[in-house]
């Protein structure tokens, strides 16, 4: 005697089997980047977020031993680099997504 197979199972079967399909059409269409370009995304990445950070510090550094004022410019420069790369570092994410 054959086992009894309820239609239910053989719908959830069946609809488990189309969704494995599926995902592996997807797949093959649009494969994952390779290592070297997810390793390209963080380096872009991390000199958005560099660049604009060192350029405030720097032009800060310049203007507060050219008015004498300690750590006057720095400081908030330094923080508004940082902002700025972080910003552009999310509207790069979201461009690339």
């Amino acid at each position: 005697m054959s086992p009894n197979i309820d239609d239910d199972s053989e719908d959830r079967l069946a609809e488990a089997a189309r969704r494995a399909a599926e995902r592996s059409k997807q797949g093959l269409e649009d494969p994952e980047p390779s290592l070297g370009a997810r390793l390209g995304q963080i380096g872009i990445l991390g000199w958005t977020i560099v660049m604009p950070t060192l350029l405030g510090l720097f032009l800060g550094r310049w203007l507060d031993r050219t008015f004498d004022t300690g750590v006057f410019y720095s400081a908030p420069l330094l923080m508004i680099g940082a902002a700025i790369g972080f910003w552009s570092a999310w509207k790069w994410m979201h461009s690339h997504a």
